[in-house]
């Protein structure tokens, strides 16, 4: 369904069309798999997570946000496009480097062409709204949202500095032989290649593994840290922070952080790798994705501190979330860790644990410190919400594609909620379908209906939030109502395919 934008009556953002230095700079954090109850202020108690606990402290922490999608790529473009995953193009992880040939680095064989299936052309996606609304753009991490040479890439797409991966499946590596770039301002016509020279003479898999040294954890931050480095109070600027951790393959340097953990648990977790998924093996299991997230704690401390260095504190919104619930690859043990806390499901799954996320906004002397939200919102409300930081009075209207006979926009902003003037608009559902587990789901207020090939079940989250009882005997019409949504909202897609309601 299409949303109109109104713009909020927020004394702050009153200034906006005063020029481009008056808007707000964006700083989005969005980590890779991380469970609602990876962190303390959620509820973790194993693993130490003390800058993201203060920043949910001295900001805004929500209990009911949402992902796009069960996994990664839909995810992200759910977040990108301002649509939910049955409007959006993208709706499950399509490879583009199956079968197109490979090529040499150093003692390594890999692909010759990577990524995923492009975010259509046609239909605008944040950094583009942003570009064109006076923002410098820089994102760094995992793109996934197109393959090389593609039509959507991030310099194709409204990003003027780039670093990361281009491919999610590239990403399964900490240490790969390569990552891709692109800078408008060094020159670059198009996202190329960045060979890892100190990593492509070693095996990318045994005992050899580890003598690669460049970690991209790192280097995707110190490029972050970089660009925003660099960044004034002269213009605004989005920052759009992919970061990888604490997805997957459980490999990291060995220092203080990992260090800090191993032989702190009273059980560890072996895990003998998967070449095939490329995931290595790891004695320490426990101790390597609790170093994972700790890490990951530090650096999101690094750029708090590098605003407030900059004197940029204030006029910088930052929010920190997950592209989607707790994974089991890689040797990942969600049950040890208690990751998604009391939510029932995983990666890939409609049901709680599989989409509802950690989502925190801080933004000194305008988002009030220490609240606890309970509003519902999902990822394709992002984008009304930045168009609503920038002053954008009808995005809709102004970025609709007028040759497309209906250019969905599905996302209504939350900043009322986060400033606390201005009337919040509320969703009346929230939308996800995913096509390799045959899934779809729909909150409904507290209603919640689980589809899984065509079989629906309702559960009342007011009362049920782990989603054991099926009351939809009970309730036969708000079944048949939520049915009726799905399939309004539902656009049948040829590469993602679903089994609709029966």
């Amino acid at each position: 369904m299409k949303q109109k934008f109104i713009l909020c009556g927020v004394g702050a953002l009153s200034a906006l069309a005063a020029g481009a230095q008056s808007k707000p700079n964006i700083i989005y954090i969005m980590c890779d798999d991380m469970g609602w109850g990876d962190l303390g202020c959620y509820g973790q108690q194993l693993i130490a997570t003390p800058n993201l606990d203060r920043m949910a402290a001295e900001g805004m922490r929500f209990t009911q946000a949402y992902a796009g999608s069960p996994v990664s790529a839909p995810s992200r473009a759910s977040f990108m496009t301002g649509q939910h995953t049955g409007h959006t193009h993208v709706r499950g992880n399509k490879e583009y480097w199956r079968g197109v040939g490979t090529v040499i680095y150093g003692n390594n064989t890999d692909y010759a062409l990577v990524g995923q299936e492009p975010y259509a052309t046609d239909h605008v996606i944040i950094p583009e709204i942003m570009k064109k609304e006076g923002y410098t753009t820089g994102m760094f991490g995992k793109w996934a949202g197109g393959y090389e040479g593609s039509a959507s890439t991030p310099d194709k797409r409204g990003i003027d500095e780039y670093y990361g991966y281009i491919c999610q499946f590239q990403a399964h590596l900490y240490y790969p032989n390569f990552l891709n770039e692109y800078s408008r301002s060094a020159g670059d016509t198009e996202v190329r290649r960045v060979v890892l020279e100190d990593n492509i003479d070693h095996p990318m898999h045994g005992d050899g593994y580890k003598n690669r040294k460049q970690y991209t954890a790192d280097l995707i931050h110190q490029k972050a840290m970089a660009w925003l480095d660099k960044q004034t109070a002269d213009q605004p600027f989005l920052g759009i922070f992919t970061y990888t951790l604490p997805h997957a393959e459980l490999a990291q340097p060995e220092d203080s952080i990992l260090l800090a953990y191993k032989g702190k648990f009273c059980q560890e977790k072996t895990y003998g790798g998967d070449a095939s998924s490329r995931y290595n093996p790891t004695q320490y299991g426990h101790a390597e994705f609790a170093a994972m997230i700790t890490r990951l704690d530090v650096q999101v401390g690094e750029i708090l501190a590098k605003l407030k260095e900059k004197g940029l504190d204030e006029n910088t919104i930052v929010i920190f979330t997950s592209d989607n619930g707790p994974h089991e690859e890689g040797g990942a043990d969600p049950a040890f860790f208690n990751r998604d806390g009391v939510l029932k499901g995983t990666k890939r799954s409609t049901h709680e644990g599989g989409i509802r996320v950690p989502f925190i906004v801080r933004w000194p002397g305008t988002v009030p410190a220490g609240v606890v939200s309970d509003h519902q919102l999902a990822f394709y409300d992002l984008m009304p919400t930045f168009c609503d930081l920038a002053g954008v009075e009808d995005y809709v209207s102004k970025y609709s594609n007028p040759d497309l006979a209906n250019d969905y926009f599905d996302g209504i902003s939350f900043l009322p909620t986060l400033t606390g003037k201005g009337e919040q608009e509320k969703h009346d559902f929230l939308y996800w379908e995913f096509h390799e587990t045959n899934m779809m789901g729909l909150r409904m207020g507290n209603w919640k209906l689980v589809v899984k090939n065509g079989a629906c079940s309702l559960y009342d989250l007011a009362t049920d939030v782990h989603e054991d009882t099926n009351v939809a005997s009970k309730y036969p019409d708000i079944v048949n109502k939520m049915k009726e949504i799905i399939r309004r909202e539902h656009t049948d897609s040829q590469l993602f395919k679903v089994t609709l309601p029966n």
